[in-house]
């Protein structure tokens, strides 16, 4: 934990003094300062900068590093630094950028900036680029790298060194080395480690193994990034439909998907649209049109419990302290829901509760709303007839608060599942809607209850 905090200071530290000598001209010290620091770091020093400053401090960097700095930077900082450059500064940046790094800017940038710097790319890198934007978004094939080392299983361990140090700088990988046959069908896997601790002679086919995980151009980005976590691999091939190997995706990869999806379902669970765009470096009027679908919906829908409490006139002239505990039951119920239907989809995107089945989880869920029910019923009929001094109303109360629990908890636990079934995203089911809905359900068992335990 300190090291975590005494980095975090650094780096704003960096920022910070960036952004000083940048202001004071100091051109020689704002490179000084840059010298020891990582890749990473300086993308993040430099986003913090006002857009002014932005190309100036990119421009001191060496171009080698420039181009690993440009590959950290959000893609509204790659625009604004492309818009900013010569061309030539743009091609030689954008040439040498790993192939999928490049895809991802060129699906942000606008089509007619992408057909410029495709057209002007070299045939080699055009060729990678083309044949990545050529497969879905979202998928294997979008975020593989074709940088990657093949080998014929008949080369022996020294042909193997020896090939590896001729083509180490063309591949983004070698600690995994892939082998194929000669028409590139994918055969097995040799690590660098084993490479090295084999004897000279041996042929890749006597070392490698054949029992190895691949995806198809075409598997989903989320499911990919589950095998490399499921399996603890540092890349993971991609086949085509005939099996051929085409490109790997690689663990940093991986974690840029994770934590893209994982934004994705925060937002959606807080009923937020979301398109990948960062969301705090939107203009307000793109914000509020992300955020009042939802809401919108959400209004129309709680004029429906409005609509009801006033067809229940009779019964609140008559027991006029049953509205006051209307907030009560309906935001615990909302809440109850909500939990329910955060933990299942939680469940559902990292796949622990697929092997369940929704019925279990379900009962499970109801199970554990009665219980919370009880305990809080309970406690709501104590706190109700110590505010009214009537038994009556006291357990209209606690016993509405334990249907209502238990409506929140089948509804927040079902429908992620039956979104899931329908082909939506479970998240979508978010808890601004959970909430809605046993609201407006909710009253409806408080006044049917009170009806029966009252006898109106």
């Amino acid at each position: 934990m300190t090291a975590k905090v005494k980095h975090s200071e650094l780096r704003q530290l960096v920022c910070s003094q960036l952004q000083i000598l940048l202001a004071q001209g100091n051109l020689e010290g704002a490179k000084a300062l840059l010298l020891p620091v990582q890749p990473v770091d300086i993308a993040e020093a430099i986003e913090g900068l006002g857009e002014s400053m932005q190309a100036i401090a990119f421009r001191l960097l060496g171009k080698a590093e420039a181009i690993e700095v440009y590959e950290y930077l959000d893609s509204t900082v790659q625009q604004t630094l492309i818009e900013d450059f010569r061309r030539q500064e743009v091609l030689d940046i954008v040439d040498k950028m790993s192939p999928d790094d490049r895809v991802r800017l060129f699906d942000e940038l606008p089509a007619k900036v992408v057909r410029r710097l495709l057209a002007q790319l070299s045939p080699k890198e055009r060729e990678a680029t083309a044949l990545l934007l050529g497969y879905e978004e979202d998928t294997a094939g979008r975020i593989m790298t074709p940088e990657y080392i093949s080998l014929k299983e008949n080369l022996t361990v020294t042909q193997t060194l020896e090939r590896i140090r001729r083509l180490a700088n063309a591949s983004e990988i070698i600690y995994y080395l892939y082998v194929t046959d000669s028409s590139r069908h994918l055969k097995g896997i040799v690590s660098l480690r084993d490479l090295v601790l084999s004897d000279p002679n041996k042929s890749l086919e006597e070392i490698m193994t054949q029992d190895l995980v691949s995806v198809s151009t075409d598997t989903d980005r989320e499911e990919v990034a589950r095998l490399i976590q499921r399996y603890d691999l540092l890349a993971l091939p991609v086949v085509d439909r005939e099996q051929r190997l085409v490109g790997v995706v690689t663990i940093d990869d991986t974690m840029d998907i994770l934590e893209e999806e994982a934004t994705e379902d925060i937002y959606a669970l807080g009923g937020v649209q979301a398109d990948g765009d960062n969301y705090f470096q939107t203009n307000l009027v793109t914000v509020a049109r992300k955020r009042v679908v939802w809401l919108f919906v959400l209004l129309i829908t709680n004029t429906v419990t409005g609509t009801i409490i006033r067809s229940q006139e009779d019964i609140l002239q008559q027991v006029v302290t049953l509205a006051a505990f209307i907030p009560l039951l309906t935001g615990t119920g909302g809440n109850v829901g909500a939990q329910s239907s955060t933990v299942v989809i939680r469940g559902l995107n990292t796949e622990t509760i697929n092997n369940l089945g929704p019925g279990p989880i379900i009962f499970r869920e109801a199970l554990a709303g009665v219980l919370l029910g009880a305990i809080l019923g309970t406690v709501a009929t104590v706190w109700a007839f110590w505010l009214q001094s009537d038994w009556f109303v006291a357990i209209t109360v606690g016993v509405s608060l334990v249907a209502i629990a238990l409506l929140a908890s089948i509804a927040g636990s079902g429908l992620p599942f039956l979104f899931r079934h329908f082909g939506l995203d479970p998240a979508l089911m978010s808890a601004p809607f959970i909430t809605t809905a046993v609201d407006v359900l909710g009253v409806l068992i408080y006044f049917n209850i009170a009806r029966l335990v009252l006898g109106l």
